[in-house]
This record gives C-alpha cells, structure tokens and sequence, in this order.
C-alpha cells in the first residue's frame, strides 16, 4: 500500500489531520473546527472534507447534524488498518504508546508467526525458497545500511506469510508490517543490536527440510531474540543514573 504521504497535497492533510488525533493534538470527541483546520493547513475546505473522508473510512472520525465531525473514540478506531498502523509509529503516538504498540506486536507475532511457519514448511515451493534465500542472503550483506537491512527483514517475513499459501494469513503482512518496520529501524540502527542472521536461517533451513515442528520452534527462538534485542536496545538507550549523580556533583 503507497503511503498517503506520497499522494500528494490530499495524503499530506490526511497524514496530518492522522496524527494530531493518534498524538492527543486532537483528542477523542472533540469537534473538528473545519474553518480553522482549511487555515493552518493551507487547504481547501473540498481537499479538507475529502481528507476527513479517509479518516471516516478507518473509523476515526464521524459526522452528525447539529454536532458537525468530530473524534470518534479510540475503540471505534480500526488500529488493524496498515496506515493507521505506521502513522502511530511514525509520530503519531506518544513514546509510552509506542512502547505499548511494540508490545502488543511482539504478542500478535508470537501468536501467529510460529503457526503461519508450521504451515509454510508444509507447502512451501522452490519459488517461496528462492525468496526466502534472497532475503536472508540480502540481510547478510555486511555494508546493508539500516534501511536495507529492514527491507530484507520484512521480505523474508513477507516469505513466510506467502509460503503458507493461505490468503487471510497473507494479509496478516498488513498487520505485522508496519510495528515490524519501526522496531526494525530501532533494532538494526543500535550498535547493541545481535545478528539477525543465524536465527532467520535456522527458520529457513527447517522449512527447507518441511520439518514443521522444528520451523515452529525456530521460529519462537527467534522471536524471543528479538524480545531480547529490544529489551537490550530500551536499556542501553536509558540514562546511567550513576553519571547523572556524579555530573550533579562535579
């Protein structure tokens, strides 16, 4: 899905009227003021409306006569949408949501990936192991920048979902993508962060072998890496509360 961002004056205003209300700026129940928004957006009130379009669509938003569109409340929000998703991850959000979000993520994985493995080690082709190789083989390249490193770790994910040739667990990429995209660039911008690699290829290689019990396994060792990465990553990044007590002193 092509970001609204990239849609021109109509994905901008959505993206920005998006996350206003993910951040608080806006908060549930409120009532847009559309004269105001058409203002400082620098937008026309056809533009705005069309925007607010969108939103309504993801259950954000809503319209009633005398009350005019205002927030609707957040468990009306469809925070399975993939855009609603990445605008949360991408500013949208409050660090402690984020977090929250990370969490939640790492429990919808934990769930669903060792499953979807089970079944792609039983119907994977040589055309899923040709993309399975290429993304492993890309997120072993030693001068792979963060950027490209998070590509090759969503393709090989994105593999794995297709290799079940399951269509509703396909789409589960929608879902899983976007907070896997964010705790990527988290994960593989850190010095403190393990390598990838041998995890992702114990995965590939059960399934290669169409052993289902030992892909499910590799699998949940993979994931507990990555709860461990991030743990490691979150406290290397927290102030030393020994150097804070010794600067107050010097």
């Amino acid at each position: 899905m092509t970001p609204y961002a990239r849609r021109g004056v109509h994905g901008q205003t959505v993206e920005a009227l998006a996350r206003r209300i993910l951040g608080g700026r806006i908060p549930e129940g409120a009532t847009l003021d559309l004269v105001a928004l058409q203002s400082e957006l620098d937008v026309s009130l056809t533009a705005l409306r069309e925007s607010l379009k969108v939103l309504a669509a993801k259950g954000m938003v809503d319209a009633r006569q005398k009350r005019g569109t205002f927030v609707r409340a957040r468990a009306d929000w469809n925070l399975l949408d993939a855009d609603v998703l990445r605008w949360q991850f991408e500013g949208g959000s409050t660090t402690g949501s984020d977090q929250a979000l990370l969490r939640n993520l790492a429990e919808v994985r934990a769930i669903i990936e060792p499953a979807a493995v089970r079944l792609a080690a039983g119907r994977r082709t040589y055309e899923d192991l040709d993309a399975l190789d290429a993304a492993l083989a890309a997120m072993g390249e030693q001068d792979a920048d963060p950027a490209r490193a998070v590509d090759a770790d969503l393709a090989f994910h994105r593999a794995l979902l297709a290799a079940t040739h399951n269509e509703l667990l396909e789409r589960m990429e929608m879902v899983i993508e976007s907070g896997l995209a964010h705790r990527d660039r988290i994960v593989h911008s850190s010095p403190h962060s393990g390598d990838p690699v041998p995890a992702h290829r114990a995965v590939l290689d059960a399934v290669r072998d169409q052993d289902s019990r030992a892909a499910e396994a590799a699998m949940r060792a993979l994931l507990d890496q990555a709860d461990r990465d991030q743990d490691r990553i979150g406290n290397a990044d927290e102030p030393d509360a020994t150097d804070d007590t010794e600067r107050l002193h010097r």
